[in-house]
């Protein structure tokens, strides 16, 4: 009887949400419809005759207005009834309120506009032939700002580099995945870090990509059937369940998808391209070769997963822009949040497990005085109130200005690895000192591809169950012997470390190849120990991404892994720390330690990895830490 009562109560709560759902959704586009003339699926034309579903809603009247353009990749179809379509009409409501047209777009091959779609690699030219189509609207004052997070972000950096005279601003939110390469930095898109494969694609492609046997609408279909159709196919593909945590164990990892009959085009192209392939360089993501032609409002996040290459990204646009004005104008809001999370702050903001505090930030006053200022010539105080860089500082849990990142009141500061060759474990001996060891006592571990070190919290997003993000307690994972770790004294005073984090590792091997990973802790008095940022070094790839240099057997080599980032204050009592070990898992892909090319293999090889520290290898962590 009381299982049917819950069932019976579960029932009628669903409805209840449900319905509540579709009430919101229908007050919102009643509201829409009172003020905005509505125009949707119209299929835009791209140079080559492909037609892309767009949706426009602009102010009654017949006025021009500036216009807000989003492209995604997801789904906006409006007769849905989840919280992205009511979300889109939300944003919409909001912009045309404010006297702006919000015209919205799917990129080609996704939903209802027409083409074959790829990941990063969609033609620069469609953003370039949406904003000229746009500009001789005659509603339209000729001035375009882009605005999206994540996969919405992700090709407005590749397109200001075309330059196109309406471009006029660009809100990038959580973009790390339209950054190929900036200077040392060479993810690919968020493929890579350090040259192993970052497995949230893989995780997110099975839940995006559309089958190439999806059903189509035939071509030249009309605006008015469309929209007719629209309001009864939803062209949302329902993927199976996956449980993600046990599908990304799969070997070889070429075959990932495949085993849970996933989609497989777009995968099988990306998993073989190795980190600096010519075809990551002919698609649709930005690198440094390309200049930033737009003025920007960038928003990142610390607990997002390409937090270094977002910030590395605002510094290069603001220093090597050819456009003294473009490098003048560029902005940056750092929130401490997880991927596209900014508004989710609030008063108690937790992140993983770990407290930040009220991290709450007027982030839509800000942006609509940046919209105003550029697209409506708006004199308002925009650049007289507004940080260059706004970035939240964990620890002392308060938002900090800057005029540079990073802030220029840091200095690096060198902490040396020190043990007696017994810093396994968080009860082994391992020690961070500002003085050089003198004698190289190595720190040997195990690396078992076949029992890595498993990914918990971490600056990641999109591996469904896989990877939990943010910041989580460390101190039973430090309880494994594959992990090195090294701690500082108790901290006598409090200690802000903002800014890029560079490491130094002196290694050496039993096998051709393996990788190395570091993790910075701030621990507390109790023990607690809570991670801020992760990298990751595959050591062939140490000499560059464009050869490979594998390792023989004995020697020494240097490896230099790719800057980890935060803004945190370390108190007084608390420790910092670090951990070393070869796994990441399912963060980062395994390393079968062969030297083969690792995708398509199934059989590891245990590598028995050292770190070495003395005065002759000084194997380092340099934090940037605040001068008082």
């Amino acid at each position: 009887m009381r299982k049917k009562i819950i069932i019976l109560f579960s029932t009628l709560l669903y409805s209840f949400v449900y319905v509540t759902s579709l009430q919101a959704q229908q007050d919102i586009f009643e509201k829409l419809n009172k003020i905005a003339i509505v125009d949707q699926k119209v299929m835009m034309p791209m140079r080559d005759g492909v037609r892309l579903s767009t949706d426009i809603y602009r102010p009654k009247g017949n006025g021009t207005y500036p216009i807000i353009f989003s492209r995604t990749p997801y789904n906006f179809n409006s007769w849905g009834d989840g919280k992205q379509q009511t979300r889109t009409a939300k944003r919409a409501y909001d912009y045309v309120k404010k006297g702006y047209a919000y015209v919205v777009q799917n990129e080609r091959g996704r939903y209802y506009s027409e083409g074959e779609w790829d990941i990063l690699g969609v033609p620069l030219t469609d953003g370039y032939d949406a904003f000229e189509w746009m500009k001789n609207q005659s509603w339209s004052n000729g001035k375009i700002g882009t605005l999206g997070c994540s996969s919405t972000a992700e090709w407005q950096m590749a397109v200001s580099a075309l330059d196109h005279p309406s471009h006029a601003a660009m809100v990038p939110q959580g973009f790390g995945a339209g950054v190929g390469r900036v200077g040392d930095i060479n993810e690919q898109g968020n493929w890579y870090r350090g040259g192993v494969e970052q497995m949230l694609f893989f995780s997110w492609l099975y839940g995006v990509e559309h089958d190439k046997f999806k059903p189509r609408i035939p071509l030249g279909a009309t605006q008015e059937d469309l929209i007719r159709i629209s309001r009864f196919y939803d062209l949302a593909p329902e993927n199976p369940k996956v449980d993600m945590s046990q599908a990304l164990k799969h070997l070889p990892i070429q075959d990932i998808l495949k085993n849970i009959n996933g989609k497989n085009e777009i995968f099988d192209k990306m998993i073989r391209r190795k980190p600096d392939d010519p075809q990551w360089y002919e698609g649709g993501i930005y690198h440094d070769d390309k200049d930033i032609g737009t003025p920007s409002f960038w928003f990142a996040s610390w607990y997002d997963v390409s937090i270094t290459p977002n910030i590395q990204l605002f510094n290069h646009a603001r220093n090597n822009s050819k456009d003294a004005f473009i490098r003048d104008n560029q902005y940056l809001v750092i929130a401490p949040t997880l991927h596209c999370a900014f508004t989710r702050a609030t008063e108690n903001t937790i992140v993983g497990e770990r407290s930040v505090g009220d991290a709450r930030l007027n982030y839509d006053e800000q942006i609509t005085k940046w919209f105003d200022l550029w697209l409506k010539e708006d004199s308002n105080n925009f650049k007289e109130t507004t940080p260059r860089v706004q970035y939240y500082t964990m620890g002392s849990n308060q938002w900090q200005s800057a005029e540079t990142w990073p802030p220029e009141n840091t200095e690096m500061v060198t902490y040396y690895l020190h043990s007696n060759g017994n810093a396994n474990s968080r009860f082994g001996d391992g020690i961070l000192s500002t003085r050089k060891a003198k004698k190289d006592h190595p720190d040997t571990f195990t690396y078992d591809p076949m029992s890595p070190v498993p990914s918990y919290g971490g600056n990641v997003c999109c591996t469904g169950n896989a990877v939990k993000g943010g910041s989580f307690d460390q101190k039973d994972m430090e309880a494994r012997n594959d992990i090195l770790v090294y701690t500082t004294n108790v901290l006598e005073e409090d200690t802000e470390v903002s800014g890029f984090i560079t490491s130094k590792l002196y290694v050496s091997s039993d096998v051709k190849d393996t990788d190395f990973t570091i993790k910075l802790i701030d621990v507390y008095p109790d023990g607690s120990a809570y991670n801020l940022d992760e990298t990751i070094q595959r050591v062939r790839y140490r000499e560059g991404y464009d050869k490979e240099v594998f390792m023989k057997k004995g020697n020494i080599y240097e490896v230099n892994l790719t800057p980890m980032s935060t803004s945190n204050m370390f108190k007084k009592g608390h420790r910092i720390r670090i951990e070393i070990s070869s796994s990441n898992f399912p963060r980062f892909a395994r390393n079968l330690n062969t030297g083969g090319n690792n995708y398509d293999e199934k059989v590891g090889i245990v590598a028995h990895n050292k770190i070495h520290h003395s005065s002759k290898y000084p194997s380092q962590i340099q934090l940037p830490i605040t001068k008082k």
